[in-house]
């Protein structure tokens, strides 16, 4: 008979989770209000998409630190580069993101801004899973 004992994750910490939750929730949220802002026009969505992505941006940069810091401690598991490259890819795409939307008018979001929001989204779902979507479990033999 198996008993299963413990389960361990790559990234064990829960204030790395904290941090990367806020990606995650910002980003999509980010997503939806430039797709609102291409169906009305509205330019009020524009800014709130911005300062979604610059708060997105602030906890990707943190968490791509805590990730590195990770990684050179020695302190992830087998998938440990793969997150570091999806969270840099996230968060560079978060800051060419910001500077798209801090264009002026209708350019500001546009498909080019649209499809960097995608990206970020993905890319934020992706991490997420890299990080905590797979537990591994132990089992030991009585």
């Amino acid at each position: 008979m198996a008993e299963t004992l413990a389960r361990t994750r790559s990234f064990t910490n829960p204030i790395h989770a904290i941090l990367l939750a806020f990606p995650v929730a910002l980003y999509p949220a980010a997503l939806l209000s430039d797709i609102t802002y291409l169906n009305t026009a509205v330019i009020q969505w524009t800014n709130f998409s911005s300062w979604l992505i610059a708060g997105a941006d602030v906890f990707a940069g943190l968490v791509l630190a805590w990730a590195l810091v990770s990684q050179f401690l020695g302190r992830t598991r087998q998938r440990g580069w793969a997150y570091v490259i999806v969270v840099a890819l996230m968060f560079v795409a978060g800051v060419l993101n910001a500077f798209q939307h801090a264009r002026d008018g209708w350019h500001s979001v546009g498909t080019f801004g649209l499809i960097l929001s995608i990206l970020c989204t993905i890319l934020a779902f992706v991490a997420a899973f890299l990080a905590y979507g797979q537990t591994q479990v132990k089992e030991y033999r009585a």
